[in-house]
């Protein structure tokens, strides 16, 4: 199974990176090294969890985030990686705009 993150996802694990580094020095890596960790669990998993918004929702094992993501073939796409305190009007926002996965 191949995985594939949108420049979206990206950006939003850079935010998540920021705002926990700010946090404690060297919490920004233990977040990504969390998250790269649950994202490679869809080699296994992907498919089997809930859909929100119309994608399916991984929940992070160790921070409050939620990894957006559909299937196409044999490719995971994950759109979005957000931090489930936000309010739930905002997250839908976020998720109702459709990527653009170009080719």
């Amino acid at each position: 199974m191949k995985l594939r993150l949108h420049s979206m996802a990206e950006a939003d694990l850079w935010s998540g990176f920021m705002f926990y580094e700010r946090q404690r020095h060297g919490l920004g890596d233990y977040f990504l090294s969390c998250l790269d960790s649950d994202v490679e669990s869809l080699k296994l998993y992907a498919g089997i969890h809930r859909r929100v918004f119309g994608y399916h929702r991984l929940l992070s094992k160790r921070f409050p985030v939620a990894i957006y993501y559909d299937q196409h073939a044999d490719e995971v796409r994950i759109w979005r990686i957000l931090d489930c305190r936000r309010q739930p009007g905002w997250i839908k926002a976020q998720l109702s705009r459709a990527p653009d996965w170009g080719p």
